[in-house]
């Protein structure tokens, strides 16, 4: 993708999971280019933004978040946080008995929070034409063992929003789903931990280079849409 950023000044951006990895690294990036960052996160976090401390593993958390946050516009609604359990159906892949309950974090962290959050922005998104930013996972075209319930919420995000890109499109609200690889990040060093795997964040995808992704997708005139940004590390000889 082109190089180019946006000018963003004047503009106001919602990032969830703004204290970490990509939410963090697409925060910073808002930011840079003029931008008004709201950044949602469990206990907030450090940077020049507008921290809101939510749980998104809480619907009425959510809801009062929603109830009180006060911005008169919202241009631009990044959903960057994300939970990822180990969780399997026998015992060699973990503890089946607590996979349900897995199951349901994962569900509601990576799927319910978002519609509940941007079905309760979308006002504010329509009248301002805005951009919807969805970090999905590669994982969904490769469901793995051992992840099943991580794997099931991220093809139920991309369900979902490609269903909300096909509803407000036509209301000048533009959709895009990214895809990363393995990214240098808290949640993929665990992820390898629990793996038993090595973990060299070196030879990952950096935050950085998400963001700047994104913020060139941004970069678009209104005639043009990045539906779905697949990004990966490159290889190294």
């Amino acid at each position: 993708m082109s190089a180019a950023a946006p000018d963003l000044a004047g503009k106001v951006a919602l990032v969830t999971g703004a204290s970490a990895g990509i939410g963090a690294g697409i925060a910073a990036a808002l930011a840079a280019a003029g931008a008004e960052v709201h950044g949602i996160a469990r206990a907030g976090g450090a940077g020049a933004y507008r921290w809101h401390p939510v749980d998104l593993g809480d619907p009425a958390a959510i809801a009062g978040f929603l109830a009180g946050f006060a911005p008169p516009r919202l241009d631009i609604l990044v959903h960057g946080a994300g939970l990822l359990t180990p969780d399997g159906f026998t015992a060699e892949q973990g503890d089946p008995e607590a996979g349900l309950a897995a199951l349901d974090r994962q569900l509601q962290v990576n799927l319910r929070a978002p519609w509940q959050l941007t079905a309760g922005l979308l006002p504010r998104l329509i009248a301002a034409k805005g951009w919807v930013v969805m970090l999905n996972s590669s994982i969904w075209m490769n469901a793995r063992a051992g992840l099943a319930g991580y794997a099931a919420s991220k093809y139920a995000l991309r369900a979902m929003t490609d269903a909300l890109r096909a509803e407000v499109n036509g209301r000048g609200v533009r959709v895009l789903s990214v895809y990363p690889g393995r990214t240098a990040s808290r949640m993929q060093a665990e992820a390898s931990q629990a793996a038993g795997a090595p973990y060299h964040p070196e030879r990952l995808l950096q935050p950085e280079a998400i963001a700047g992704s994104v913020l060139s997708a941004l970069a678009l005139p209104e005639t043009a849409e990045v539906t779905d940004l697949h990004i990966r590390p490159a290889l190294k000889g």
